[in-house]
């Protein structure tokens, strides 16, 4: 019932993006004194909504997914080793990765909120 509120898929779609984000730093931080790697990081989210909704023809077409995020390697602050981790980088993004998923799930918690006080649940 509620996948097929726009709402609901957003939260979604953010709270999936969140964790990919967060799984990417993970791997930064567990390869930064490795020789040669390269930190990676996924596009924006709201470039991937905004694309989407700017497509929609049809509601039914609208597909919210974060699985399409693009992944790139960064090349700048790269160390002797040819390492570009950096750690002060990882903190900000996983801390911005926290609050993204915290974001989404308010987001999904007040959207209840209304469909149960439109209700007369409350």
């Amino acid at each position: 019932m509620y996948e097929n509120i726009t709402l609901f898929q957003t939260s979604g779609a953010l709270s999936k993006y969140a964790s990919q984000r967060q799984a990417i730093t993970a791997t930064n931080i567990a390869n930064s004194d490795t020789p040669g790697f390269q930190a990676k990081r996924l596009s924006a989210f709201t470039a991937e909504v905004d694309g989407r909704i700017q497509r929609q023809t049809r509601a039914g077409h609208m597909s919210l997914s974060p699985s399409t995020a693009a992944v790139s390697e960064t090349t700048t602050g790269i160390s002797p080793n040819g390492n570009s981790v950096s750690l002060e980088l990882e903190m900000v993004e996983s801390i911005e990765s926290q609050r993204q998923h915290q974001r989404a799930l308010t987001i999904y918690k007040h959207g209840l909120d209304i469909l149960r006080t439109s209700l007369g649940r409350r």
